[in-house]
C-alpha cells in the first residue's frame, strides 16, 4: 500500500514474467500446468480496490500468474483515508495459507499489509516449514497517511518475517523507520537490513531525490534505475511491485532480473493509474491495456443465431 512510483521502460509483454525453469516448480501441492506459476498473497483487503489483495491478484494476473490469497485483514479504505482496520483471527489465517499450499500448492509468496504481531506470528508459523520464496513488503503506511503495522509489530516483524524471506522490499521512509537512520542512501539501508536478518533488500525508488530501486543481495549491490511520473495515481505502486517480483521469483526468474521486471511494470502501472477516481491519491493501473471483452449485440446476426438456439 505504498505511494512509491517506479520504472520507466516500456511495459512488459503478458507472458514475459513465464520464462525459467521448463519444468513446472512442485515446492507445494500437486502439478500445475506448466508455464503457470502460482503465487500467493498473504495480505488486507483494500475495500477501494487500489492496494493490498486487490492489487496484488491484479499484478498476478498480468504477469500470467495464478494468483491466491490468505486475507489478514479488513480494511474500511478509500483513497482519503483508513478508516477501520478489521483483523482476522490468527487460527483463520492459518486456515487459509495450509488450505491453498496443501492443496494447490505455491512458486512462490509474498506478504503485504499484516498490521499486528499476532497476524505475523500466525503467517510466520505458517510458512517456516515450507519451502517457499518470500518477498515481504513491510507495508507500515497507506499512501494516505494512516498507521498500517502496529509500532509493536515492528520488532516481530523483523524477528520472524525477515529470516524466511528471499527478499525484503521496503521504500524509503520504510527502510529508514525499519532500521532506525536517517540517510537516503539506499544502499547503507539495504546492507543494514541483511545485517538485521534479511538475505537480501530492495529499496525502491519512488521516494527521496535518487530514482533508483536499490538492490542489496548480500554480496552485490544492484542500481536499477526508475522513473517519476507526474499523475496523483500511485495508491498500490509498493503492492504491485512486491506482486511482480513474487510472480518473477515464482516463475523462475534470478533475483535481480524479477526486480527489474517488477520495477518496469509497476512504473508502467503509476504511468496509466486513474487519478480521478476518488478525491484522494488515485490507483494505479496495471491492467490498463487489458480490453472488455464484448458479445453479440441486439440486433445483430450473431445475437439472433444465439437467441434462436
Amino acid at each position: 500500500m505504498s505511494s512509491a512510483s517506479r520504472g520507466g521502460d516500456p511495459p512488459i509483454p503478458p507472458r514475459s514474467l513465464s520464462r525459467g525453469d521448463p519444468s513446472p516448480r512442485t515446492h507445494l501441492g500437486g502439478d500445475k500446468p506448466p508455464g503457470i506459476p502460482r503465487v500467493l498473497t498473504i495480505a488486507s483487503s483494500d475495500s477501494g480496490g487500489g492496494a493490498g489483495i486487490q492489487a496484488d491478484l491484479k499484478a498476478f494476473a498480468r504477469c500470467g500468474a495464478h494468483g491466491m490469497s490468505a486475507i489478514v485483514a479488513l480494511t474500511a479504505q478509500n483513497t482519503v483515508d483508513v478508516r477501520a482496520i478489521h483483523e482476522v483471527p490468527s487460527a483463520f489465517v492459518r486456515a487459509q495459507i495450509d488450505a491453498v499450499l496443501d492443496d494447490i500448492g505455491a512458486d512462490a509468496a509474498k506478504t503485504g499489509m499484516l498490521f499486528s504481531a499476532a497476524l505475523i506470528e500466525a503467517v510466520a508459523a505458517a510458512l517456516e516449514s515450507r519451502d517457499l520464496p518470500l518477498v515481504v513488503d513491510p507495508v507500515m503506511v497507506a499512501s494516505s497517511g494512516s498507521r498500517l503495522l502496529l509500532p509493536d509489530a515492528i520488532g516481530t516483524l523483523v524477528a520472524r518475517l525477515f529470516p524466511l524471506a528471499t527478499v525484503v522490499t521496503p521504500n524509503l521512509p520504510e527502510a529508514q523507520a525499519l532500521t532506525a537512520m536517517t540517510t537516503e542512501d539506499r544502499g547503507v539501508l539495504a546492507e543494514r537490513l541483511v545485517a538485521m536478518g534479511a538475505p537480501a533488500a530492495l529499496v525502491t525508488g519512488g521516494h527521496g531525490a535518487e530514482l533508483v530501486d536499490h538492490l542489496f543481495d548480500g554480496s552485490r549491490h544492484i542500481a536499477i534505475p526508475v522513473a517519476r511520473y507526474g499523475v496523483a495515481a500511485t495508491h498500490g505502486a509498493g503492492c504491485t511491485h512486491s506482486a511482480a517480483l513474487a510472480a518473477g521469483l515464482a516463475a523462475g526468474l534470478p533475483l535481480a532480473e524479477a526486480a527489474r521486471q517488477a520495477a518496469v511494470m509497476a512504473g508502467d502501472a503509476v504511468a496509466h493509474g486513474l487519478p480521478g477516481l476518488g478525491a484522494g491519491e488515485g490507483p494505479v493501473h496495471v491492467l490498463h491495456d487489458c480490453r472488455p471483452v464484448t458479445g453479440p449485440t441486439y440486433g445483430s446476426t450473431a445475437y439472433e443465431r444465439e437467441t434462436a438456439r
